[in-house]
């Protein structure tokens, strides 16, 4: 009996070893794709901070008083895009934006593009360079989706000296429906993800006296698989 009973489970084995090799070597063609993205990330500008007047700050007339100009520098450790080779000579600038306090408290301040800068293709980051003067400020990312909500992404305490590359992720929509929309099928062709701007939170405790803080070359990484691989003869559904 003990014999038999190891004989079916010895059976029993193979058939699950050959079944388990079967799976590997034959995958199911409807499952094929299933675990890889078609993807074609790319890092694209989205701006460097060069044009007078493009970008306007605000802070509460009770907390402070706000300046924001242009300056000329640039982060020593930027690396240059591809297709910006050769054009050095056109990036100079840094923004600058100086904010005196009135007093110590839950202080905030925003720096807005005059215009919406649109995102093309599937935004998977958003990064900036930034000279945070050792202040434990808290930086945002203000977005506006697809459908038109707004959202703010975290990116980073301010708490360092000389430059830094501050990112923040764009987090997937799960169904979508809910979180951030970067695309519908049911609206029509147009880009999807808007940076509007910054804003930064203060540390109550050092929100006094005058606060320096620089900001330059504002870049995305994006997938733009979908217009990469559109049929040259297709319509673009945008009107």
């Amino acid at each position: 009996m003990k014999k038999l009973l190891a004989v079916s489970v010895l059976a029993l084995f193979a058939v699950g070893f050959v079944f388990a090799q079967a799976s590997l070597d034959e995958p199911d063609p409807e499952n094929v794709g299933a675990d890889s993205a078609l993807s074609a990330l790319r890092e694209i500008s989205l701006d460097k901070f060069e044009r007078e007047g493009s970008w306007n700050v605000h802070i509460s007339a009770d907390d402070g008083v706000i300046t924001g100009r242009l300056f000329e520098g640039a982060p020593a450790m930027k690396e240059t895009l591809e297709e910006d080779e050769g054009k050095e000579d056109e990036d100079t600038q840094v923004y600058g934006v100086k904010v005196e306090f009135f007093r110590r408290g839950k202080n905030s301040f925003t720096i807005k593009s005059g215009r919406p800068i649109p995102i093309e293709g599937t935004a998977k980051t958003i990064s900036m360079w930034v000279c945070g003067r050792n202040q434990d400020h808290e930086m945002y990312a203000l977005v506006q989706d697809y459908f038109g909500r707004y959202f703010e992404l975290y990116m980073g305490n301010l708490g360092f000296a000389g430059w830094k590359k501050l990112t923040c992720v764009i987090p997937p929509s799960p169904d979508g429906e809910h979180g951030i929309v970067q695309s519908s099928a049911y609206y029509g062709d147009k880009p999807g993800l808007r940076l509007l701007g910054f804003r930064i939170d203060c540390n109550p405790m050092k929100a006094r006296g005058t606060y320096y803080v620089y900001f330059d070359d504002i870049r995305a990484v994006t997938d733009l698989y979908d217009l990469q691989n559109r049929d040259e003869d297709d319509m673009v559904d945008n009107w």
